[in-house]
């Protein structure tokens, strides 16, 4: 197995929400050929953990939640790590070997692109086995929950902004739905790479947040394109997605000619409605978009290392997983909800 998650876990048992996640105690082993083990210190939950307790993602349990983490190496069967070492998850699994891993694209990777906490067990646990190429330094600057608030989200942004948006400095960034954890992310890479940016949210409290963190604008959600179009004289250049079919057509409506969207995720629904023309008349560019390669990973770190910081909502032990995600199936949070899993 890629991965092995020992001692207390939270685990999903029933698609029955929140309320279908156990703490449990699972039995502890030695790291196998390849392999670290890290006694985890902090993990963070996501949007998709919402979606495998719901049944929403057809996932069979059971399943110890959650892609991001970070802790301290217990022990190792790789030499490139020794017990004490600090370290962060890369929350993707690939095989390694095959032609598109070869190249650096993991996400193509042909034997199956996976993702820790939906896949593979994850990493709200107190011991995780991870392959020795999923393990890398924590930035030193960043507390343990800092540390396990950034993987998936900041490098989910940072795919979708650099690889597939190609967001340049100067450009224009409407990030729609800021207060999702991917959504914050996407407003301080914006900032980082050198954009204007603007976002929305259905809360002045998340719309005064949002502008703290360096959007230049925000606009209340419902009816967003004609504000957005007047502020930016004429469209928008990128619109950061992760909504679907409750935002979407404002979203193109936003956009100047030429301008891109792009997206990971449909948080309102699985199928939006498109008119064609606008698409085709307006030159648009519709971009998905799933995580990020390692080489991607070790530049969010980079930048990290440089100065961008996480924003954590709040902070829950391990216990309260339950309350956690009932905290985020809320949807009041602004950046990431934490598990602390020692102190």
């Amino acid at each position: 197995m890629d991965v092995l998650s020992e001692g207390r876990c939270s685990v999903f048992r029933e698609p029955s929400g929140p309320s279908g996640v156990k703490l449990e105690e699972w039995p502890r082993t030695a790291p196998g050929e390849g392999r670290v083990a890290i006694s985890m210190k902090a993990a963070s939950l996501n949007h998709l953990d919402l979606w495998l307790v719901s049944g929403a993602q057809k996932v069979e349990p059971p399943r110890v939640l959650a892609a991001d983490g970070a802790g301290v190496v217990e022990s190792s069967a790789d030499p490139a790590w020794k017990p004490g070492d600090e370290v962060v998850v890369y929350p993707g699994l690939s095989c390694g070997e095959c032609p598109a891993c070869s190249a650096g694209q993991d996400v193509f990777c042909v034997k199956r692109y996976r993702i820790l906490g939906e896949h593979a067990d994850g990493t709200a646990c107190e011991l995780l086995h991870v392959p020795a190429r999923n393990v890398y330094r924590k930035p030193a600057g960043l507390t343990w929950e800092e540390a396990a608030a950034f993987p998936l989200t900041f490098l989910t942004a940072w795919r979708m902004l650099t690889t597939r948006a190609r967001l340049a400095r100067g450009e224009t960034l409407l990030v729609v739905g800021a207060g999702a954890g991917v959504a914050v992310a996407a407003i301080l890479i914006g900032r980082h790479l050198g954009a204007r940016v603007f976002a929305t949210s259905r809360s002045e409290a998340k719309r005064r947040q949002a502008e703290a963190l360096g959007a230049e604008l925000t606009f209340p959600s419902e009816g967003f394109a004609k504000p957005v179009q007047e502020a930016s004289g004429g469209g928008v250049d990128v619109v950061f997605e992760h909504v679907g079919p409750a935002t979407l057509p404002d979203s193109l409506r936003s956009l100047k000619l030429g301008g891109r969207v792009v997206f990971c995720g449909s948080t309102s629904g699985p199928k939006a409605e498109i008119s064609m023309p606008a698409l085709f008349f307006r030159q648009v560019d519709l971009l998905g978009s799933t995580m990020g390669n390692r080489s991607e990973f070790e530049a969010v770190l980079k930048a990290v290392d440089g100065g961008l910081r996480p924003v954590v909502d709040s902070v829950f032990p391990l216990a309260q997983v339950v309350k956690a995600l009932e905290h985020l199936d809320s949807q009041e949070q602004f950046g990431k909800i934490v598990l602390q899993i020692s102190p």
